[in-house]
């Protein structure tokens, strides 16, 4: 990614990011089928919180989200960052949850990616196609402690 593309890619989820805290989620997106949570993980070099906003589904196993990073040939950093992270603070409009993130690997993140995603959002697989690489896919699952003392 050229330098100039990449630091317009950061500002744009700067300001994507301090919209979505604002508002709470309102216009996180331009259609009622798609649904974005705020994810916020520790760096895996700094640890110091980063904060993005992605596309999600819900699934009886929890909220799964996916790497595509429209298309990009290497995973996007909020999932490498999210690969290293035992736990994660989700957003979801005005809910704060704590999470604990657990990638699907083989013919269970198969199944999840064909059977769900693809299946509920086929228009993100023209990103794996283009990014031509296998897109990475993740369940968040509510922190126990959460479940039992919700902070929203």
């Amino acid at each position: 990614m050229s330098r100039l593309r990449h630091a317009l890619t950061r500002t744009g989820n700067r300001i994507g990011v301090s919209m979505y805290r604002h508002l709470n989620g309102r216009l996180s997106s331009g259609s009622r089928r798609v649904h974005v949570l705020m994810i916020t993980t520790p760096g895996r070099r700094t640890g110091r919180p980063r904060s993005t906003c992605v596309r999600y589904l819900d699934s009886p196993d929890g909220l799964v989200v996916w790497g595509t990073g429209s298309g990009s040939s290497n995973d996007p950093d909020w999932f490498r960052n999210l690969r290293a992270a035992r736990r994660a603070e989700v957003q979801l409009r005005s809910r704060h949850l704590r999470v604990r993130p657990r990638e699907l690997l083989g013919a269970e993140r198969d199944a999840m990616w064909n059977d769900v995603i693809v299946a509920q959002a086929p228009e993100v697989a023209r990103y794996a196609r283009q990014a031509g690489r296998t897109i990475p896919v993740a369940i968040l699952r509510p922190d126990d402690a959460e479940r039992e003392n919700p902070r929203a």
